[in-house]
């Protein structure tokens, strides 16, 4: 998990679903901003264990569709083989429009981690990435 998390849960998003605001130097640190948050409110991610690595990719069309991919492929991940990451390493390819996120966690069990809100679907819904001085902001938002 990287030391200086970079999101925000802002409160101007559409009521029963979560808007993340996120930042990073990179786009791929700020793509991954946004996965934390996410499952920071699936699970605490301070009790997932670094016990099992996997790897994510997805491809876009464009920078949007290429967020909403890798964000979808995370809750997939999570919804079909219950892996939650603790540490995501997240390379955005600008050029080929492709995402890979190497990811080091555990796999969630209610018996030892803490149940959070459910995420349903990702969406384009209020979606924003934007260069800025200090690097990649990224917005948006979840279905709960």
């Amino acid at each position: 998990m990287m030391d200086n998390m970079s999101y925000s849960y802002p409160d101007d998003g559409p009521p029963a679903d979560l808007l993340i605001a996120a930042k990073g130097k990179t786009l791929g640190e700020a793509f991954a901003q946004v996965a934390y948050a996410m499952f920071e409110i699936i699970t605490p991610l301070e009790g997932i264990a670094e016990k099992e690595e996997f790897t994510l990719e997805a491809t876009g069309t464009d920078l949007e569709s290429l967020l909403f991919n890798i964000m979808d492929e995370f809750l997939y991940i999570n919804d079909v083989e219950f892996l939650v990451p603790k540490k995501i390493d997240l390379v955005v390819d600008i050029e080929n429009l492709k995402a890979t996120a190497k990811c080091i966690g555990e796999r969630f069990s209610r018996d030892t981690h803490e149940t959070g809100i459910a995420v349903k679907a990702v969406t384009y819904h209020m979606m924003i990435i934007k260069e800025t001085e200090d690097g990649w902001y990224v917005r948006m938002v979840f279905d709960t």
